[in-house]
C-alpha cells in the first residue's frame, strides 16, 4: 500500500480501537496502556493485504478473547466513513489477526502515484524522515598507501548507497573521506618508493623488509624521478623533486600520487565525496594533543609501565586501552577521537562509519574516548556499519593478487573484468575517454550492484564470469534487461498505435484486475515502505532484493500472454502501458539509488 493510504488505516484502526476500548469495562483499569498500531503483510498473499496484530495487543488488558476483539475492530473498520473505496473487506484469522483487503482502485493508485511523482516516488514527505537533519557518512577512508582493494569496493558501494537512502527520507547527506596520511604505514611507503628510486626491487638484499612490492611503486619512483606533478582531489599540487635521499620530498609525493590514483579508481566507480579530511591535518592544528590533554585533564587516563593508558572500561570496553606507547606515539585510535570531536563540532549529530569488520575493535574505544572528553556526545556516536571482505572468483579459481597491487585486487581490476575489459590493461591509468566508455559502464554497474546484494556483515565472493553472463543467472543483467524490455514496449507503443499519452492520471486503470496485475501493483507499492526500512535498518542491499523481485514480477507479467500490452484493445492496452511505465519507473529509480544504470536498450 502506498504511504498516504497507510496513514488512513492507521487512523481509521486508531478510531477502531477506541471505539472497542471505550465499549470495555477494563478499559477503565489504570494499568491500560493504548496498542501500537503495526501493520504488515501477511505470511500468506490470499489472506489480505494488509494484517494488523491489534485484537492480540487488547486481549490481556481488556481480558477479552482476540478473536471476539478482532471481529469488532473488522466490523468497526468496514463502517468507518474513510474506508469507502479503500478497504474492500476485513477478517479475522488464526489466534486474532485482523486482514484487511484493499479495493482494486486502490490498488490502481500505484500506477498514478509513481508516474505523477516519478523520481521522487517514495521518497519521505517534508514532515516526516530525517528532513531537517544532517548526518555524516564517511567510508572507504583508505590509507594513501596504494591502489584500492576490492574491500574498499565494498565500501564505496554501501556507503553510496546508504547516503542516497537517507537522501530519499529527507535527510542532508554529507560524504567524508577520511585519509591516514600518517603514521608508520605512510614511512613504509616513503621508504618503498625511495628504495625503487635507488634502482632496488623485491628480492634484493637491500630491499626494506617491510615494503610494499606492487608495480605501483615502481611507477611512482620513475614519476618521481622525472620531476612529474602530480595532484589530488582538493590538495595542492606536488612536483617529485629527483632527490632520492629527500624521504620528506618522496613522503609527499608519493602520498598525492596515490590519492590521485584513488581519485581515478572512484571516479570510475562514479563515487564523489563532499569532503576530503586528512589525518595529518589533525596533528598540524594541534587537535590530537587537546584531545589527549583534556582525557588527562577529565582524569580519564593514568600512566603504567612508561605508557598513558584510556580508561576505557569505564565505558563498557573489557580492558583499558594504551594511547601513548613508550616511545611516544599515539595508538591509532587517538587519532580517530579527535577526528570524531570535528565531526560533532562541526554539527552533525548523526555519523556513520563504514568500515571493514576488522575496525570493530575500535568501536568502543572510539565511544569510550568521547564519551570520557564530557562534551555532550550521545553513548552511541558515531553509529557503524561493518563489512566482510570479498573472495574474487574468475574461471572457477580464487584471484588474490593483481599485477599492479602486488597483494591483492584492486578494484581498478574488478570493474574492467567486469566490463569485459583486458586484464592485462587494467593497470594502466584510465583516460577521460575510457571512464565514460560503455565498457566501464557495464563493469561499474555490476561491480556496485553485486558488492551490495548481500548484507553487509556476510562474507561475499565475486563471480566474475556471472557478471559477464547476459542472461537470467546474472541479477544485473536481470533487472537491467527488465527496464530496457519496457522501454521497447513503449517505444513499440507509439511506433504502431500513436500511443503516448501526455497525462496518465486520464488512463483507465479499471482493466489491471487479473492476479499478474495485481502482483505487480503490490511490488510496486512495496517500494517507499522498502526504502525507509532500508534507511531505518542501514541497509543498503534490502533495494538490491527489491529490485530482483520486481523485476521477476515484471518479467512474469509480460510473458503471460493474457497480459500483452500490443493489443487492439485501446482500454485494456492503455492501461498495460501506464503499469508498465509505472515499473520503469521504479527500476530506474531503485537502480539510481544504488549507483547503477537504467540503460533503455541491452
Amino acid at each position: 500500500m502506498l504511504p498516504a493510504q497507510k496513514h488512513i488505516i492507521e487512523s481509521i484502526l486508531a478510531d477502531a480501537v477506541a471505539g472497542v476500548v471505550q465499549a470495555s469495562p477494563a478499559a477503565s483499569d489504570a494499568a491500560f496502556v493504548q496498542p501500537t498500531i503495526a501493520l504488515d503483510r501477511p505470511k500468506i498473499a490470499a489472506h489480505g493485504d494488509v494484517a494488523s496484530n491489534l485484537a492480540m495487543q487488547l486481549a490481556k488488558p481488556l481480558r477479552a478473547n482476540p478473536r471476539v476483539l478482532a471481529q469488532q475492530l473488522a466490523e468497526a473498520t468496514l463502517a468507518h466513513p474513510r474506508a469507502a473505496g479503500l478497504i474492500a473487506g476485513a477478517e479475522v484469522a488464526g489466534p486474532g489477526f485482523l486482514n484487511l483487503r484493499l479495493t482494486n482502485a486502490a490498488k490502481q493508485q500505484t500506477v498514478h502515484a509513481v508516474l505523477a511523482e516519478r523520481e521522487r516516488f517514495g521518497f519521505a514527505p517534508p514532515a516526516r524522515g530525517g528532513h531537517g537533519k544532517q548526518v555524516l557518512i564517511e567510508f572507504v577512508s583508505a590509507n594513501p598507501t596504494g591502489p584500492l582493494h576490492v574491500g574498499h569496493g565494498r565500501q564505496a558501494a554501501l556507503g553510496d548507497a546508504l547516503g542516497a537512502l537517507m537522501q530519499t527520507q529527507g535527510w542532508t547527506v554529507h560524504r567524508e573521506f577520511y585519509y591516514n596520511d600518517a603514521g608508520v604505514q605512510i614511512n613504509t611507503l616513503a621508504l618503498s618508493v625511495q628504495a625503487r628510486a635507488r634502482g632496488f626491487k623485491p628480492g634484493d638484499a637491500q630491499w626494506p623488509e617491510a615494503a610494499y612490492n606492487g608495480d605501483y611503486i615502481a611507477d611512482i619512483a620513475r614519476d618521481y624521478l622525472a620531476g612529474e606533478t602530480v595532484s589530488a582531489s582538493d590538495g595542492a599540487p606536488v612536483t617529485g623533486a629527483g632527490d632520492v635521499d629527500n624521504l620528506d620530498a618522496i613522503r609527499r609525493f608519493a602520498v598525492t600520487y596515490l590519492r590521485r590514483e584513488q581519485d581515478i579508481d572512484l571516479k570510475a566507480f562514479g563515487v564523489k565525496f563532499d569532503q576530503y579530511y586528512l589525518e595529518s591535518s589533525l596533528y598540524d592544528e594541534g587537535r590530537v594533543e587537546r584531545a589527549v590533554q583534556a582525557l588527562v585533564a577529565a582524569g580519564k587516563t593514568y600512566e603504567d609501565d612508561g605508557a598513558l593508558w584510556l580508561r576505557t572500561t569505564d565505558y563498557g570496553d573489557d580492558k583499558n586501552r594504551v594511547m601513548r606507547k613508550k616511545d611516544g606515539a599515539y595508538t591509532y585510535f587517538v587519532p580517530d577521537i579527535a577526528y570524531h570531536v570535528t565531526k560533532w563540532e562541526r554539527g552533525f549529530t548523526k555519523v556513520i562509519n563504514v568500515q571493514g569488520s576488522d575496525h570493530h575493535g575500535t568501536i568502543a574505544r572510539v565511544r569510550a574516548g568521547l564519551q570520557a572528553l564530557a562534551i555532550g556526545i550521545p553513548s552511541g556516536y558515531p553509529d557503524y556499519v561493518l563489512h566482510k571482505m570479498v573472495t574474487v572468483m574468475r574461471d572457477g579459481r580464487e584471484i588474490k593478487i593483481s599485477k599492479r597491487a602486488g597483494s591483492y585486487v584492486t578494484v581498478r581490476d574488478l570493474i574492467v573484468w567486469s566490463g569485459g575489459g583486458n586484464p592485462d590493461e587494467s593497470a594502466a591509468s584510465l583516460s577521460p575517454q575510457q571512464l565514460d566508455s560503455d565498457m566501464l559502464r557495464k563493469g561499474r554497474d555490476a561491480v556496485r550492484f553485486f558488492l551490495i546484494s548481500r548484507k553487509a556483515d556476510t562474507e561475499f565472493t565475486f563471480d566474475i564470469d556471472l557478471a559477464l553472463k547476459q542472461n537470467d543467472e546474472n541479477p544485473v543483467y536481470y533487472v537491467q534487461y527488465a527496464h530496457a524490455r519496457i522501454c521497447s514496449v513503449l517505444s513499440e507503443l507509439r511506433a504502431r498505435y500513436a500511443d503516448d499519452p501526455e497525462d496518465w492520471s486520464q488512463v483507465d486503470l479499471t482493466p489491471l484486475d487479473t492476479e499478474r496485475s495485481k502482483a505487480l501493483l503490490q511490488k510496486l507499492a512495496e517500494y517507499p515502505q522498502m526504502l525507509e526500512h532500508a534507511t531505518n535498518e542501514l541497509a543498503p542491499h534490502a533495494v538490491a532484493f527489491y529490485l530482483r523481485d520486481l523485476a521477476g514480477e515484471f518479467h512474469s507479467f509480460y510473458n503471460d500472454r493474457a497480459e500483452r500490452v500490443l493489443v487492439d484493445d485501446a482500454r485494456e492496452r492503455l492501461a498495460r502501458a501506464a503499469l508498465l511505465a509505472a515499473t520503469r519507473q521504479v527500476l530506474a529509480n531503485g537502480l539510481a539509488t544504488i549507483g547503477v544504470s537504467a540503460p533503455a536498450k541491452m
